[in-house]
């Protein structure tokens, strides 16, 4: 852990002198993926160990006992943006694991209209074109479990690819690290490092494209934006308890620390980290129905009247488990706590042992 507190620290001090930095870059890979995450308000970081640990923390894959498959899908903004997960991992041995994942976040069917008008001054609906605006991720995960009883590590190379029609697209590299130890009195504890290298993405613009756009508005896109972007180091700490209640009942319950490091609107912001837990729980019958809650994203919001108060994201969720399949559904931002819009989630998960 020292030595992982170390390389991010060196690696933020090189990185903020580069003019390309964003406080807010390939956001969408911080949305998350998995019902059962969602609704436990993503505090999972020290206790998930199935396929969806490739984004969580690779480090639970070791916890696998057969290939899994995960499925997810979810609207935002009016239907206007879908959100889609595919995830795939596996067992090598008894103390390694493998996984894969995809996600993509996009809006489609966007109307271009820059040449709705001719140079006559005529509308040619005849003009209009269609296109796509959207992000990709894929992800590659090893991990593996170390001679410490209990102590666990992971590794994820992801590779980001994001479209925005013809105008502009990019590549993007980066690597995540995650570390797990579980006591034998039932706690956990969980650290995941994501983008520790920094994640760089180079945008290509074609020029071309670009030009019919540049003078649709006086005084904005005169000039080309910058074809570089860097994605800061964040850092995920959690601890969680499970216990057991006459042989019928599991409880689980986690609080997460997640830390930008950067100025936000986060609960806790200075200059240099910004700080907002997360806590969620879940309550399981005889391994088969689960409940769970959580409350997270806490943010500081400014008013119109300029003042400002904490606003914050609650969620809850239910799941059902029967051979091998693992049905689970969240819903986030109860009462329209936070500035995020609420969502309904819907995921699958699939133990390739109930094929056999």
């Amino acid at each position: 852990m020292r030595i992982l507190l170390l390389l991010l620290i060196g690696l933020l001090t090189l990185s903020t002198s580069a003019q390309s930095i964003r406080k807010y870059s390939n956001e969408f890979l911080n949305i998350g993926v998995d019902a059962a995450a969602f609704g436990m308000a993503n505090a999972v970081t020290a206790t998930t160990s199935d396929v969806n640990s490739s984004y969580w923390n690779p480090a639970g894959l070791t916890r696998l006992e057969d290939t899994e498959i995960a499925l997810m899908h979810a609207s935002y903004f009016a239907n206007i943006a879908n959100y889609d997960y595919i995830g795939a991992a596996m067992p090598l041995d008894d103390r390694s694991a493998v996984g894969i994942n995809v996600i993509r976040f996009g809006v489609d069917n966007i109307m271009n209209t820059t040449d709705l008008i001719d140079n006559q001054g005529d509308i040619n609906y005849d003009r209009i074109s269609l296109f796509s605006a959207a992000d990709y991720a894929f992800t590659f995960s090893y991990a593996r479990q170390l001679p410490l009883d209990g102590l666990s590590y992971g590794v994820n190379a992801k590779v980001i690819r994001r479209i925005i029609g013809k105008f502009a697209n990019s590549w993007g590299f980066g690597l995540d690290v995650g570390i797990q130890f579980q006591s034998k009195n039932g706690w956990e504890f969980g650290a995941m490092a994501r983008d520790i290298t920094t994640t760089y993405n180079t945008w290509s613009i074609d020029e071309d494209e670009y030009s019919s756009i540049q003078d649709a508005v006086e005084g904005q896109n005169q000039e080309l934006p910058e074809t570089t972007e860097i994605t800061l180091p964040k850092l995920q700490l959690g601890v969680a308890k499970s216990f057991t209640i006459r042989y019928d009942f599991d409880i689980k319950t986690e609080l997460d620390m997640q830390m930008r490091f950067a100025q936000t609107n986060d609960l806790i912001s200075t200059s240099a980290v910004s700080i907002t837990p997360a806590f969620g729980f879940e309550v399981g019958y005889i391994k088969m129905i689960y409940l769970r809650g959580g409350v997270g994203n806490f943010q500081n919001v400014e008013q119109l009247d300029q003042s400002s108060k904490v606003g914050f994201q609650p969620g809850f969720g239910v799941g059902f488990k029967y051979k091998g399949i693992h049905v689970d559904y969240a819903f986030t931002d109860i009462g329209d706590q936070s500035v995020a819009l609420y969502s309904n989630v819907f995921s699958l998960k699939l133990d390739w042992s109930v094929f056999r």
